[in-house]
């Protein structure tokens, strides 16, 4: 609305401060859906500490969420050196992870 009433007015800075305050709105969006991921993986990570040789179905359903969202993770905290395979030549479904040595 402040946009709105700034351009019928030709308030420039009131039109250039919704601006900045829709920007910043989208940033904020955008960094809760980065930091969501994150805490995911935290909590998959979690449960891999506390259950080694943990496969991706069962990390899924002890935390609540998808298969996918699970192997996503677990993708990520592979990658990051945090996580290991415990079984490499299994179906991909019946991989089973542990926390590096």
């Amino acid at each position: 609305m402040n946009a709105w009433t700034a351009q019928t007015k030709a308030d420039y800075a009131a039109l250039s401060t919704a601006l900045c305050l829709c920007v910043c709105a989208a940033g904020l969006f955008g960094e809760d859906l980065v930091q969501r991921g994150h805490r995911q993986d935290l909590v998959v990570l979690a449960h891999v500490a506390a259950h080694p040789g943990a496969e991706a179905r069962g990390i899924a359903r002890a935390v609540g969420v998808s298969e996918r969202v699970v192997t996503r993770n677990l993708s990520r905290l592979t990658a990051d050196g945090l996580v290991v395979l415990v079984e490499d030549d299994a179906h991909p479904a019946l991989r089973s992870y542990r926390l590096t040595s």
